[in-house]
């Protein structure tokens, strides 16, 4: 009988101690969400092609669909990019004043890149004949072998600069480029000057949204 009488009372203890674990686990709950929410928020902007490397005046006006242009007027000059390519040759983008230079920041650990690859690829062939040139920035890749891979399993017809450190990307004006969006893709008019950019993937359609107007200009 004593046993039976007992028993209510270890259990009213086990709920007194069960009160504040579970009020606990609850609270717990609750930030793990929050933080899961800031999460999922940061990750979208990182991903949406929103400012780059902080607050520069760069005079991006950029869309709904994540395409940011420059006006004629109010664009400003590409920095200085020269050094080695993928296959150990010099190359300096200044050789390409007079030409559009659209200029694609790549790694071939990066699977967007892979995917928008044979989209630069084919643009890259039906423009050249406009005085369109192509150029990568390979970055991140710790050699040079698996970024020649890449552009063979993708029949890349232009040259990449390598750039395993991010050098490059850092000679560009603040709030142009941010290095943890890869690929991005900046197109640079004939005087030198950047137009447009894409911190996204690109489709062919995107790619000639961004290329074409510029193309066209007198």
């Amino acid at each position: 009988m004593s046993a039976a009488c007992r028993a209510p009372e270890r259990s009213n203890r086990a709920d007194r101690s069960l009160r504040p674990r579970t009020a606990r686990a609850r609270s717990r709950a609750a930030l793990l969400a929050v933080g899961s929410a800031v999460a999922a928020l940061v990750l979208t902007a990182c991903g949406s092609g929103g400012t780059s490397g902080g607050g520069g005046n760069t005079n991006f006006i950029t869309g709904s669909d994540g395409i940011a242009t420059v006006k004629k007027d109010e664009r400003k000059p590409a920095p200085d990019l020269s050094g080695t390519t993928i296959d150990g040759k010099h190359l300096d983008l200044a050789s390409y004043k007079g030409k559009v230079v659209v200029l694609n920041v790549w790694g071939s650990w990066c699977a967007p890149c892979r995917a928008e690859a044979p989209n630069l690829a084919k643009v890259a062939r039906e423009t050249a004949s406009q005085g369109v040139q192509f150029v990568g920035i390979n970055t991140r890749d710790t050699s040079t072998r698996p970024a020649r891979e890449f552009e063979k399993n993708f029949d890349v017809p232009y040259p990449s600069l390598y750039d395993p450190t991010g050098k490059l990307m850092l000679r560009f004006k603040k709030g142009t480029l941010n290095p943890q969006l890869i690929p991005s893709t900046l197109v640079i008019d004939r005087d030198g000057r950047i137009a447009a950019r894409a911190l996204q993937a690109l489709s062919e359609d995107k790619l000639h949204k961004m290329l074409d107007p510029v193309v066209a200009e007198k």
